[in-house]
C-alpha cells in the first residue's frame, strides 16, 4: 500500500471520535469482522490508527478505499466542519434537470481527475458555479434550505422553555381583564405564518456587515467630512438560531413580526449579509 494512502487513512482515523470509530469502520466494510475484532478500541487513538493502517496494508488498500472512508466520516460526523454552499447555474436557455442522478454520477466519475469545481460543472453541464453566502455545521439543514425542504426532521437542540407561572398559587383579582389574549393570539399567528409549524433547519449564526455613511446637518463636524462609510459587524449566534428567533416573540422578548433581515435567512438561503447605502 502506498505510504500516502496509509497516511491518509491514519489521519482520517485520528479525526473520528473514539465512540464512532468501530461504527464507521463497519460502515466502511473494507476490513472483515474478524480483522475489526483484533483492534483494541480502548487504547489511545494514535495506536488505533496504526492498527487500522497495518490491517489496510495487508489488504493493499487504494486511495479509492481511503477516500470512501473519508466520505463516510464526513457523512457520519457532519458537525465537525463548516459546510459551504455553492450554486451552479446552466447556460442561458438550458433547464436545470436533476432527475437522472445515475447519469450525473457516471459523468462525474469520468471527469473526476479535473479540479472539483470543473468536475461538477462538466458533469452537470452547468455554465458557472459560485459560492453562496450560506454556511453551517449541519449538512442536512443546508440541503433543506437550498432545496426548500423545511418540513422534515432535523437533528436539533431544544431550547429550554420558559417555565409557566403557577396560576393556582397566584391570587388573581377578578376585576382584572385579560386584555392581552388577542395580542398573544396575534403573535402566535404571525410566528406561525413566518416560520411555519415545523422544526427549523439548524444553523448556528447569522452575520450582518453594515456599511453606511454618517448623516448630520453639522457642516463643520469631522464626521460630516468623512467620505469612507462606517463599517460594523453584527453576529447573532445560537446552538439553533432559527428556532431561537422563532421563540423570541412568543416569549415576549421581541415584537412580532421580527425584522425581515432575521426571518429571510432560510428563504434567501443566506446567513452572511452586507447592508449598504441605497
Amino acid at each position: 500500500m502506498d505510504e500516502i494512502v496509509a497516511e491518509f487513512i491514519r489521519r482520517t482515523i485520528l479525526k473520528i471520535p473514539v465512540a464512532e470509530i468501530g461504527k464507521i469502520l463497519r460502515i466502511w466494510n473494507f476490513l472483515s469482522e474478524s480483522q475489526l475484532k483484533t483492534i483494541n478500541l480502548q487504547q489511545c487513538k494514535e495506536n488505533v490508527s496504526q492498527d487500522v493502517v497495518e490491517l489496510c496494508k495487508k489488504k493493499r488498500a487504494s486511495m479509492k478505499e481511503a477516500a470512501i472512508l473519508d466520505i463516510i466520516y464526513h457523512q457520519t460526523c457532519q458537525i465537525k466542519k463548516i459546510w459551504i454552499v455553492y450554486k451552479m447555474t446552466k447556460a442561458p436557455g438550458e433547464e436545470v434537470d436533476l432527475s437522472d442522478m445515475e447519469e450525473f454520477k457516471a459523468s462525474f466519475k469520468k471527469v473526476l481527475q479535473r479540479a472539483l469545481k470543473n468536475a461538477l460543472m462538466t458533469a452537470g453541464n452547468y455554465h458557472k458555479i459560485r459560492q453562496m453566502e450560506l454556511r453551517s455545521l449541519y449538512l442536512d439543514s443546508l440541503k433543506a434550505i437550498v432545496f426548500k425542504q423545511y418540513n422534515q426532521d432535523f437533528q436539533t437542540y431544544y431550547l429550554t422553555p420558559l417555565e409557566e407561572e403557577n396560576s393556582e398559587a397566584e391570587i388573581v383579582d377578578p376585576r382584572i381583564i385579560h386584555e392581552n389574549m388577542k395580542e398573544k393570539e396575534r403573535i402566535q399567528r404571525v410566528t406561525r405564518e413566518t416560520f411555519g409549524d415545523y422544526v427549523q433547519p439548524r444553523i448556528e449564526f447569522a452575520q450582518y456587515k453594515l456599511e453606511t455613511k454618517f448623516k448630520t446637518d453639522c457642516k463643520n463636524g469631522i464626521l460630516a467630512e468623512r467620505e469612507e462609510p462606517f463599517r460594523c459587524l453584527v453576529k447573532f449566534s445560537s446552538p439553533h438560531l432559527l428556532e431561537a428567533l422563532k421563540s423570541l416573540a412568543p416569549a415576549g422578548i421581541a415584537d412580532a413580526p421580527l425584522s425581515p433581515l432575521l426571518t429571510c435567512i432560510p428563504h434567501k438561503a443566506m446567513n452572511y449579509f452586507t447592508i449598504r447605502e441605497k
